[in-house]
């Protein structure tokens, strides 16, 4: 086991390490629609590049009805393993809207021998995903 300073240095190193190999601008949170936001999650047992729609239930709702009518794309041309997860609950017990692509292997932030691998599935992962939500930038934000 790893006290949290330990748990706390490894994941800082993890990222810096990321950002180091694959050093690059990525939109996460730069989206320009309020609740919208991409983001890599890696924790103890997998690993995340996910979409959250964590706005207000309205916008949510609309945000959420215009990826669903992407969602044959967003599968067939850029991820085919998105899961899409209309109501998700936050550790913290927020509900929001969420598209996941997981990493299914074992892998741990703990475990430094499988960085490189979600290293890689990160890079690529977010690198599909932005390039969706640019080619359908417009319709989403309309």
């Amino acid at each position: 086991m790893f006290t949290k300073e330990e748990s706390r240095q490894l994941k800082q190193e993890f990222w810096t390490s990321f950002g180091k190999s694959f050093p690059r601008k990525w939109l996460l949170y730069n989206t320009k629609i309020k609740g919208f936001s991409f983001k890599f999650q890696f924790e103890n047992k997998q690993a995340a590049v996910v979409l959250d729609l964590e706005d207000d239930l309205e916008n949510r709702i609309n945000y959420w009805e215009k990826l669903q009518s992407l969602q044959r794309i967003l599968k067939d041309d850029f991820l085919p393993d998105a899961i899409f997860e209309e109501e998700h609950f936050l550790e913290n017990g927020k509900e929001i809207s969420r598209i996941s692509v997981i990493l299914d292997q074992k892998v741990s932030i703990h475990n430094k021998n499988t960085w490189r691998e979600v290293m890689v599935f990160f890079n690529e992962k977010m690198d599909l995903f932005e390039a969706f939500f640019y080619e359908y930038e417009d319709f989403i934000k309309a």
